[in-house]
């Protein structure tokens, strides 16, 4: 079902059984485009006030809450979710079943795995040194490894490999790669413990 008030882009194909409300944005040119194509798997729903530029190629069962902006040339796998206001830069990979909620920044160059969890207002980013005359040489986006949760208002520095499994506490500033199956918390983000089954 397409709303009347959405735009849809030409070069844009969205599947079978997928929902698009009113006044989203799909498929829109970025600077330096070239007629990307866009992708929308089947069963998806593309909730009001969403904007996807041209050029992301996303599975089955996608799901967004309201506004979202996602930038262009992504890869997103299937029966991913993101949250209401989340801002996804462009050159990212999400694989699939990840939950990604409300209000969360991904910056260029992130890798996020299989089964990952994001809290509301993480941020991650991509600039050791904002401003620096080679900064966009040099961005770096974080990458979190498959089943790996990150809590509320926690903040990845950029380069940073967060491991399969881990735990990262609710506010944490992650400023060090993190070992698989490691709880971590606090400013500077701490091994607490090791994850014990």
């Amino acid at each position: 079902m397409m709303a009347k008030t959405a735009i849809i882009y030409p070069n844009v194909n969205i599947g079978r059984g997928s929902i698009i409300e009113d006044y989203c944005i799909i498929g829109s040119p970025f600077r330096g485009y070239n007629n990307e194509a866009t992708v929308i798997g089947e069963n998806s729903i593309i909730r009001s006030h969403t904007v996807i530029y041209a050029g992301n190629i996303i599975g089955n069962n996608f799901q967004t809450g309201n506004k979202v902006n996602i930038r262009e040339c992504n890869e997103i796998g299937e029966n991913v979710s993101i949250g209401t206001l989340t801002v996804v830069e462009h050159h990212i990979k999400i694989l699939r079943d990840v939950r990604i909620h409300s209000q969360v920044f991904i910056p260029e160059y992130t890798l996020i795995e299989e089964g990952a969890w994001i809290g509301p207002n993480v941020v991650f980013t991509n600039a050791k040194y904002p401003l620096s005359p080679n900064v966009k040489n040099e961005l770096r986006g974080p990458t979190v490894r498959r089943s790996a949760k990150i809590g509320a208002n926690a903040t990845i520095l950029p380069g940073i490999t967060i491991g399969i499994n881990c735990l990262i506490g609710a506010g944490s500033v992650v400023v060090q790669d993190v070992e698989e199956e490691s709880i971590v918390a606090g400013n500077p983000a701490r091994v607490i413990r090791k994850i014990h089954y």
